[in-house]
């Protein structure tokens, strides 16, 4: 039997649809279903604690919608959306939230293996490239960053920020939350308050103190601390840095 390459999660209040999807995904054994949710609550719970790369994603439920799921999370954190819902209306907004198709109940069998065509060719193009990336807001709209640009990340209250160069990028993402995206991804913990991608550093140096600090390529200095050292100089050198 294959293995599933793709994690889901289906969110809807009803059991008798979350069943409908269950059947409906039977066919397609690269996708398995490893959470079942009944409201938005639970949703944005299952999203940290399961990291799935798909969720089919009821409008209407109780105390928190798909809509406001989405509002909470942010799109940029959310993995492929796939709305289901009983009601046609909403279509344009879905889309406005980037979702990757608005399915409508009762969903044909045609009409569901058009969507998982679709959500295979996106996730088959987002694992392949290897070319991970995080996606901010700016001013101007939103915008991909790739994880080989930045430089290192530092936490800023609730938030990230991400250095590329001499710019930088708020991330509505805990340094926490990030680095479980991104330490795969050559980034390892300098301190407390910062993540460095190992390839930037250019140059480790001890000051008159004993303290390491990490240079990089952009001039930064980054200080490392005591209990972060053996495994940030593990991480460089592994590197080839």
């Amino acid at each position: 039997m294959p293995r599933a390459r793709w994690r889901v999660i289906v969110a809807d209040d009803e059991p008798a649809a979350r069943r409908g999807v269950k059947q409906l995904l039977q066919p397609f054994p690269d996708f398995t279903i490893v959470g079942e949710c009944r409201d938005g609550r639970e949703v944005l719970a299952a999203l940290d604690a399961l990291q799935p790369d798909v969720l089919f994603l009821d409008i209407l439920m109780p105390e928190v919608g798909g809509f406001e799921v989405i509002r909470r999370r942010t799109p940029e954190r959310m993995p492929a959306v796939v709305f289901l819902t009983a009601f046609d209306q909403f279509a344009i907004r879905a889309f406005e939230a980037e979702a990757q198709d608005y399915l409508v109940k009762p969903v044909s069998e045609a009409r569901f293996a058009a969507t998982m065509k679709r959500l295979k060719t996106r996730l088959s193009k987002g694992s392949s490239t290897g070319d991970p990336s995080v996606v901010v807001t700016t001013p101007r709209g939103r915008l991909v960053v790739p994880l080989r640009e930045i430089d290192w990340i530092e936490a800023a209250d609730y938030y990230a920020r991400l250095w590329v160069g001499a710019r930088s990028y708020l991330l509505r993402e805990s340094l926490a939350a990030l680095e479980v995206r991104v330490s795969a991804h050559g980034f390892v913990r300098a301190h407390r308050s910062a993540l460095v991608r190992t390839s930037a550093v250019r140059e480790l140096r001890p000051n008159a103190d004993g303290e390491l600090f990490a240079l990089l390529g952009s001039g930064v200095r980054i200080p490392v601390s005591r209990r972060r050292r053996a495994s940030f100089l593990a991480a460089v050198r592994a590197q080839g840095a």
